[in-house]
């Protein structure tokens, strides 16, 4: 029996992964990843690094990130403590749902997983002070690969919940949509 169940997302590839806690008197254990049971979840590849991020202050906005192929990556979000608003941006040419956007909300009580396949970008905002996240990625980070767009573009219109909090200069530096990658919407 697997301790992970699988939830198909409005965007193709895109899984809400719920993981099963044994508690009892004492606690409780549970499983954040086994590559052999999330392959049924969509989880191809081996992970090739682990990332934790805390963000301190609620409304506090990450991303959005992705990596350009040869080095596109597969990610799977885990909170850890606190909550988030976790959003996938489809990235994917020809896509039917290209720059469509789904959110979750991930947090330590409900033991909830995001797994983003390759072609989407990624972020968050922070629901709760000092929410902290895991990250297992399937292509290890590669800075000439890196790219981003801006958390407010218009374009995208993400309705993030709380009003904007705080915002990296490197993420208050990332791309508006233009244009040209708008022309390529199917």
């Amino acid at each position: 029996m697997s301790r992970f169940a699988c939830t198909p997302l409005p965007l193709a590839g895109l899984t809400r992964v719920q993981r099963q806690l044994l508690a009892d008197a004492r606690g409780f254990f549970e499983r954040l990843f086994c590559a052999e049971e999330l392959a049924a979840c969509g989880w191809s590849g081996p992970i090739a690094q682990i990332n934790h991020s805390l963000t301190r202050q609620a409304g506090s906005v990450r991303g959005l990130h992705y990596q350009q192929p040869p080095h596109a990556e597969m990610k799977l979000v885990t909170c850890l403590r606190g909550a988030v608003w976790d959003v996938a941006v489809d990235l994917r040419a020809g896509s039917p749902t290209f720059l469509h956007w789904h959110a979750e909300e991930l947090s330590a009580d409900n033991a909830c997983a995001l797994l983003i396949p390759q072609g989407f970008a990624h972020g968050f905002q922070a629901l709760t002070p000092d929410a902290e996240l895991l990250y297992c990625h399937s292509h290890p980070y590669t800075p000439a690969a890196e790219a981003g767009w801006h958390p407010q573009d218009a374009r995208l219109a993400i309705a993030w919940p709380l009003p904007l909090a705080e915002l990296s200069p490197r993420d208050a530096g990332h791309a508006w949509l233009t244009d040209a990658f708008e022309g390529l919407r199917p």
